[in-house]
């Protein structure tokens, strides 16, 4: 413009310079215009006194798509006659004016043109900040969640693959297909930066007019004939089309990317390279969570390692939302009904197969297999019932549930029980303060990442969980919020505004760090995994929500919700680890000092050490039951059962028989009573004391000190084992036939051998009868009161009763004195006579009485009579090797009292043999049995080994156990990052 403006001017000025075309002269520069002075016009000469025609191309500038110069149409500029002079070097000096001057007012034109079409073209571009929203988010995090590079280090070539493993064609095939794994990718960058010329398109709010390339000026015109609401909708919806193009490009990439770390994580079992595998960062982590778990936090030790925490209402959709994350439906269902008793705690790993196990068993559920599922489910179900103590509903008891599988996210998850409002019938009173105590001790971690679910179909007022989230953490700094059934907000809700208010944090009186909205299903349980994203997808392609702008693209699905709580947490991670480790170091070191001053001399054993030692002494005790010595078994055998048999050998044998009038009846009435005792009672009798007495020799073996090594802590253990083992020990059923057999043929001999034997049964006789005189005595005192010497050392009297008892003695005494061969009972006459003989002396007494007194009188005159005859017979076994013919000494109690003797030895020895050979062993097995049922109940441990001591080194163990594990785990952490 500049250069047409100059060359205009030229021409005004030659026209006004020219007066004479005749005479050749030139003009004076005053003259000229103010342009043309800066300009030189040389003296072209020619035939018709004209100069030729100057040229002068105007070039169009155009800044919208910097097209080359194009030349326009010829000027003809017709100059005067100037004169001519020959001045050379005058000329070749203008010349070269004339140039610089032409170069230095285009350079400044040019620049100027250039600099106004810049600006004009930046006002006309729109704030491309305000529409970032319409590209996906996960486009600019591509490189962040697939790195290519490591994925083409890590696997082997597709030949050696091929060669190693001939029958996996399509292994092969998909490791080949490596090589060309970026050209997606590339291709899919490429077409995410080529929408950005479709962002170009959509201007400010307030503009109608579009800015348009020379290639979309056709378009141009067909979007002016469109409103400006209706080109935004068109524009957005092709923006959403684009998107979900782009998810989907994405999730195929996801998916060839998850098959190939599938195949990497499966190479070891395959045989492709032997190598020992680490474990993983989250598993090492989750290991440290459960030692956590167990630990009893006696000395104030605090946790405050981080992990997500599920809270919301009850029914809310938490369980949906974990099983979402989960990939796979693990946790029970219901319908209203409360499910989640306990906490549970999931911990989330990549791994080549998707399974679960518990952290306390071996057994692996496919998740893949419905029926695995179903026995999962069921498994949860049972242990959180089994959790829950006797008059409560839910349980603070931990379940620790482990699932891996392809493309999981790796974190820790905490399932609480739903918080409800109202206590129905049923529940336990406590129920709803012993759920706010729950999620409040979780909470109050201020490491934990608080995942707060809400229900999007209720009305926001009957929210209970987001106070309570507010109250633990007020500024939001570690809160999730997730709105679930969105699908139902939108139907139901009248005002589509108030769910942006939710998601945006502006409704709720509490902050978070970021706000998710997600469709977890129609509300059937029967619905599968892949079914329940399908319609999650399908509902946010088609929501109104999305379309207007009132939800995001990144605020949506559980696919991106769980991205970022897995960031969340790994950032919480490496932010608070190593302090947390820092304070397990102090906390070892305190509790190291606490032990040295108080124990000094003893060695560190925590619960399970010290178990380990009992359950060697207790074996070592049991064993030493075989050293007992046969005589030492059969003397307390022979001994224990004589002491329990005695009464009835005496009252019930002896006794009725020796108030027969000759030997044959006494002989023949105690071998009726003798077999029907052997029948019936014996063996019973002897099998009960044999097992009494291997209780006592085991309890004294197991309660007797060891001196300065006895260790008073096991005692309770070795109590509860030694119960417990009696308790469960039977006794061979069979040895009471075998033992009947054996004490009836004993019983059935009478032939003493020789002197040596009678003069024990004689001996043994006189024993038992003075005990029973010594007792009958001791009754007849207390019946009487005491005699006449002890009422005067003593200064005691008689009651009345005595009195009577006393002078009722002195009449029967007169009676048996006048028959000394009386009957053991006493007639109703005598009875009547002794009655009136005290009544005539004034004292009044019951007939039931004076038999009571006479059967003690008779019974003291009874066994002193016996005791007498055993004298008489201590000469008397020449007589009994002769049956006593030819004398008039009987001596038939003799030989009742060694048969019985006789066969209490038998009895004893038998016994003494099944106890060594049989009952000793079977007992040593119940011991180790019981041993073992109390090596897996860590609950009966911590209740028979307790004290200051085994807490304190309990304790200890655990804190340099988690140190050790958090020192490994950050060490890995540093090497991953």
């Amino acid at each position: 413009m500049w250069r047409t403006r100059a060359a205009a001017a030229c021409v005004i000025c030659r026209s006004l310079a020219k007066s004479n075309y005749g005479i050749k002269r030139k003009s004076p520069l005053q003259n000229l215009h103010l342009v043309s002075r800066s300009i030189h016009h040389p003296y072209y000469p020619s035939s018709k006194f004209q100069r030729p025609p100057l040229r002068i191309s105007i070039q169009q500038f155009s800044s919208l798509n910097r097209l080359p110069f194009r030349k326009t149409k010829l000027l003809n500029v017709k100059y005067g006659y100037q004169s001519y002079r020959n001045f050379w070097l005058a000329r070749l000096a203008s010349r070269l004016l004339r140039i610089r001057y032409i170069i230095l007012g285009s350079a400044v034109g040019g620049g100027y043109t250039a600099k106004k079409t810049y600006d004009q073209w930046k006002d006309m571009m729109p704030d491309l900040d305000d529409y970032k929203w319409i590209v996906p988010d996960f486009i600019w995090e591509l490189d962040e969640h697939i790195d290519f590079e490591k994925i083409i280090k890590a696997l082997p070539d597709a030949d050696d693959l091929a060669k190693l493993l001939p029958d996996f064609d399509k292994i092969g095939e998909s490791f080949a297909s490596l090589k060309g794994f970026f050209s997606p990718g590339y291709k899919l960058v490429s077409e995410v930066i080529g929408a950005s010329d479709l962002l170009l398109l959509l201007g400010s709010p307030g503009e109608t007019a579009f800015r348009a390339t020379d290639q979309g000026y056709d378009n141009d015109k067909q979007y002016k004939k469109v409103s400006d609401k209706e080109k935004i909708d068109q524009l957005q919806e092709e923006l959403l089309r684009t998107q979900l193009k782009y998810q989907r490009m994405l999730e195929r990439l996801e998916k060839e990317n998850k098959e190939l770390r599938k195949l990497v994580l499966q190479r070891d079992d395959k045989g492709i390279h032997q190598r020992k595998l680490k474990k993983s960062l989250i598993d090492m982590y989750s290991e440290v969570l459960d030692i956590l778990s167990d630990y009893d936090a006696s000395y104030n030790t605090q946790d405050h390692l981080p992990r997500v925490v599920v809270v919301g209402d009850q029914s809310a959709g938490k369980t949906s939302v974990l099983e979402m994350i989960a990939q796979a439906r693990i946790f029970p269902r219901g319908s209203g009904e409360m499910m989640t008793r306990s906490p549970v705690k999931v911990t989330l790993s990549e791994g080549p197969h998707h399974v679960a196990l518990f952290k306390d068993s071996s057994r692996e559920f496919d998740l893949t297999k419905e029926e695995d599922l179903a026995a999962l489910r069921n498994e949860i179900e049972i242990r959180m019932r089994n959790s829950v103590k006797e008059g409560c509903t839910v349980s603070t008891e931990t379940i620790s549930l482990s699932v891996k599988g392809p493309g999981l996210q790796r974190m820790v998850l905490v399932d609480l029980p739903g918080v409800i409002s109202t206590v129905t019938s049923g529940m336990a009173p406590d129920t709803k303060e012993t759920i706010f105590s729950i999620s409040k001790a979780y909470m109050q971690n201020p490491n934990a990442i608080i995942l707060c679910i809400q229900d999007g179909s209720v009305d926001a007022e009957r929210s209970i969980v987001t106070d309570l989230v507010s109250q633990m953490d007020p500024q939001g700094k570690r809160t999730i919020f997730v709105l679930t059934k969105v699908d139902l907000a939108e139907k139901n809700v009248a005002s589509p505004s108030r769910i942006q208010q939710i998601i945006e944090g502006k409704l709720f009186p509490m902050k978070a760090l970021g706000y998710f909205a997600v469709v977890t299903g129609k509300g059937n349980s029967s619905e599968s995994i892949e079914s329940i994203k399908e319609y999650e997808e399908e509902f946010f392609q088609n929501s109104k929500l999305l379309k207007t702008s009132m939800l995001k693209a990144h605020q949506v699905t559980t696919k991106n919700l769980s991205l970022a709580v897995s960031d969340c947490f790994w950032k919480m991670v490496r932010e608070s680890v190593e302090q947390q480790a820092d304070a397990f170091k102090a906390t070892r070191f305190n509790l190291e000092t606490e032990w040295k001053n108080n124990y000094p001399r003893l060695r560190e054993l925590d619960r399970n050490e010290l178990f380990e030692k009992a359950k060697n002494e207790i074996l070592d005790e049991v064993i030493s039951l075989t050293q007992v010595t046969p005589k030492h078994w059969e003397e307390i055998l022979q001994k224990t059962l004589w002491e329990r048999v005695s009464t009835h050998v005496i009252e019930n044998i002896y006794l009725p028989a020796a108030q027969t009038m000759n030997s044959g009846t006494f002989n023949t009435t105690v071998d009726i009573k003798l077999k029907q005792w052997t029948d019936k009672q014996l063996p019973n009798k002897a099998v009960e004391v044999a097992w009494e007495t291997l209780q006592e020799e085991f309890s004294r073996f197991m309660t007797e000190p060891k001196g300065k090594e006895h260790d008073d802590i096991f005692d309770k253990l070795k109590q509860a084992v030694k119960e417990e083992s009696i308790k469960r020990h039977k006794w061979n059923e069979r040895a009471e036939d075998s033992l009947r057999v054996i004490q009836h043929n004993a019983l059935e001999d009478r032939s003493i051998s020789d002197k040596q034997q009678w003069d024990a049964a004689i001996h043994f006789m006189e024993e038992t009868l003075q005990s029973r005189l010594k007792d009958t005595e001791s009754v007849i005192e207390d019946m009487v009161g005491p005699d006449w010497k002890k009422r005067w050392m003593y200064w005691i009297g008689r009651t009345k009763e005595q009195n009577i008892r006393n002078e009722t003695k002195n009449e029967l005494e007169k009676l048996i004195k006048c028959n000394e061969e009386h009957a053991a009972y006493l007639a109703n006459d005598e009875v009547t006579t002794v009655r009136k003989n005290l009544e005539a002396r004034g004292i009044t007494v019951d007939p039931c009485l004076i038999k009571d007194t006479w059967h003690q009188i008779y019974r003291r005159y009874f066994l002193k009579t016996a005791l007498n005859h055993c004298n008489l017979c201590r000469r008397g076994f020449y007589y009994y090797q002769r049956h006593f013919v030819d004398s008039e000494l009987e001596c038939n109690d003799i030989v009742l009292f060694w048969r019985i003797q006789r066969m209490l030895a038998i009895t004893a020895n038998t016994l003494r043999q099944q106890l060594t050979n049989t009952e000793v062993r079977r007992l040593e097995k119940n011991v180790k049995e019981v041993l073992e049922d109390f090596a897996e109940d860590s609950e009966k441990k911590v209740k028979l080994l307790t004290g200051k001591r085994v807490q304190l080194a309990e304790d200890l163990k655990k804190v340099r156990e988690i140190q050790e594990k958090l020192e490994a785990f950050i060490e890995a952490l540093h090497q991953e990052k």
